[in-house]
């Protein structure tokens, strides 16, 4: 069996738990306070970060593209990464979005200055830094649904690594009720089909000591 080390609401670890349960693949979870730096994960992952997947002979696979990649490979029975050379180019052009530039301009900003700062013991909450993660937000949401005019999801026609992706970044930021919904209806919509899938319900269940997510988080219909 599969094995993830996860923190709960790190959006590349909530990436693959995404697409394990879409591939309906059996694993197990075990919760990773990466902040401990603890010698046995090092020896797993000798960068000390999650997420780190042990498959089935208890090999690790670090860091969340090539997880994702390796059960694409071992898995191929449900595709996520685009069909032809042109739209799994998309995809990953929009996973680095998400990944790197969303990351570094808002997650950051937010997840980082709200929830880690605390749990690692990095001193006071950036007030500069939490106005700059949900001014950069807007102009994300706007790309968002820029994408959804001409296409179903964000990379095309199905539900690819794009999608979850990007909906795994934002159910993080939602956790923290920071996210203005009402700014572009085309992105609530989008992001409600993903938060509907059976497969997104599990994460929606995490709880963080000392924070509580907003009513609308649960809802699938918000």
């Amino acid at each position: 069996m599969l094995t993830l080390y996860h923190t709960p609401l790190m959006p590349s670890c909530r990436k693959i738990r995404i697409m394990l349960r879409e591939k309906e693949l059996d694993f197990q979870l075990i919760e990773e306070d990466f902040w401990e730096r603890r010698i046995d994960f090092f020896k797993l992952n000798p960068a000390g970060e999650v997420p780190v997947m042990l498959n089935d002979k208890d090999q690790p696979i670090c860091g969340s593209y090539a997880i994702c990649e390796y059960l694409e490979d071992v898995f191929p029975e449900v595709q996520f990464f685009g069909n032809g050379p042109e739209e799994r180019a998309e995809v990953r052009r929009i996973v680095e979005w998400f990944d790197h530039k969303f990351d570094r301009e808002v997650t950051q900003n937010i997840l980082f200055e709200k929830v880690y700062k605390r749990l690692m013991g990095y001193g006071e909450t950036s007030s500069e830094a939490l106005r700059a993660g949900k001014k950069n937000m807007l102009y994300h949401l706007d790309y968002i649904a820029h994408l959804l005019m001409k296409r179903n999801w964000l990379a095309g026609e199905y539900l690819t690594l794009a999608d979850i992706t990007a909906a795994a970044h934002l159910s993080c930021l939602d956790y923290l009720g920071d996210i203005p919904w009402e700014h572009h209806a085309a992105t609530r919509e989008w992001y409600a089909l993903i938060k509907s899938r059976p497969a997104f319900r599990s994460i929606l269940e995490d709880r963080i000591t000392g924070f509580r997510p907003p009513a609308h988080y649960n809802d699938p219909d918000f």
